[in-house]
């Protein structure tokens, strides 16, 4: 199989008739040599297990086919999972799943390549990334979102996103990608980013309750990154019915553990984690 271009894209759409959905995040991949690139960059073994999320026509995963011991594409359209599942029904290393990401049971995988439906590409990274024996992410996402997730000391680009990411990945790479690579071409500014496990993750991530709850501490006291840490995480307790602080206490609990009370942006990465770890109960 060969790579499709954009004309080969549009008449199988046609002959499945199939109309993009944009709700569905659904841009077809056009571009040979961005393909080729994806493949490069994700430095492929034959003992990877693949997620693919979103495969659409296939053209990643045909790509992949001969070079890995197993890919699980997860395609929510029945047309094309019914498409894709014809296309691949001669490989055993192959297995479509018709289902929603954020829904299904995810396959044990150790690599993850897609190009992220970007209207949930913050929920995807909450449910594939952010846990203890993470992937590898080889992602095409919006552009703003990557620059969130490498960070740059730029105020403005700081966000939950940017403490979520850093606190159990590694960003190691980051390439812009032409809008036109896809049909139909996106309205947004596109990158290809590259993430790789933390080589430490902080023993307080062993189970999935504290990360849930580190995941809606940063939530709630993000919003106001331009605030003092106490000021901010007052606000957050504002919003939780079964736990609360008084900006006493949580000045008290700081002071105790050596954090001044600065503001939300200025701490390290791994500071999160700590400060989040006073308040879990």
């Amino acid at each position: 199989m060969n790579p499709m271009n954009r004309r080969e894209v549009e008449l199988i759409l046609k002959n499945l008739n199939i109309k993009p959905n944009k709700k569905l995040g659904q841009n077809f991949l056009t571009d040979k040599n961005i393909t080729k690139k994806i493949i490069s960059v994700s430095e492929i073994s034959q003992n990877d297990i693949i997620l693919e999320i979103g495969p659409g026509l296939g053209i990643i995963t045909q790509e992949l086919v001969n070079l890995v011991k197993k890919i699980y594409a997860i395609e929510i359209d029945h047309r094309l999972y019914s498409y894709l599942n014809d296309k691949f029904s001669t490989y055993d290393n192959v297995e479509i799943i018709h289902g929603d990401i954020l829904k299904v049971e995810i396959p044990k995988h150790n690599k993850v390549i897609s190009n992220i439906p970007y209207t949930i590409t913050g929920s995807i990274l909450d449910k594939i990334f952010f846990r203890i024996n993470s992937p590898v992410g080889i992602l095409t996402i919006e552009k703003s979102i990557a620059d969130r997730i490498f960070l740059s000391g730029d105020y403005k680009n700081f966000s939950r996103i940017s403490i979520n990411v850093n606190t159990f990945m590694k960003p190691v790479l980051k390439s812009s990608i032409s809008r036109n690579s896809f049909y139909p071409i996106p309205k947004i500014a596109l990158s290809l980013i590259k993430l790789i496990p933390r080589d430490k993750i902080n023993p307080f991530f062993l189970e999935k309750e504290p990360i849930d709850f580190f995941l809606k501490f940063i939530s709630g006291i993000m919003p106001y990154k331009n605030r003092n840490i106490a000021n901010a995480i007052e606000l957050f307790f504002k919003t939780q019915k079964d736990i609360q602080y008084t900006k006493e206490d949580i000045l008290l609990i700081l002071q105790k553990n050596n954090y001044e009370n600065k503001k939300v942006f200025n701490f390290e990465i791994d500071d999160y984690t700590e400060i989040s770890k006073l308040f879990y109960s």
